[in-house]
């Protein structure tokens, strides 16, 4: 059986540089806010290091989205 090691982990991430760490993610992880666009509200999305990638009307296409592209949506309030 495998068991996660939560020591061996955060040795591991205590060891990455800061470049390391803000790519951490990068590929698999986007982020999904709601917004305002012209008095109207709307979902944008962007990458795990924060760069916007879209903007869109509602929040279930923004997340159906960022999984057709073969990432994690996150949300943030």
């Amino acid at each position: 059986m495998n068991s996660f090691n939560t020591d061996k982990a955060a040795t591991f991430l205590r060891q990455l540089s800061p470049q390391d760490f803000a790519s951490f993610g990068l590929d698999h992880v986007a982020y999904v806010r709601p917004v305002t666009v012209d008095d109207a509200p709307a979902f944008s999305v962007h990458a795990a290091d924060g760069t916007p990638l879209t903007v869109l009307a509602e929040r279930d296409v923004a997340f159906a989205t960022v999984r057709q592209n073969d990432m994690e949506p996150l949300s943030v309030h």
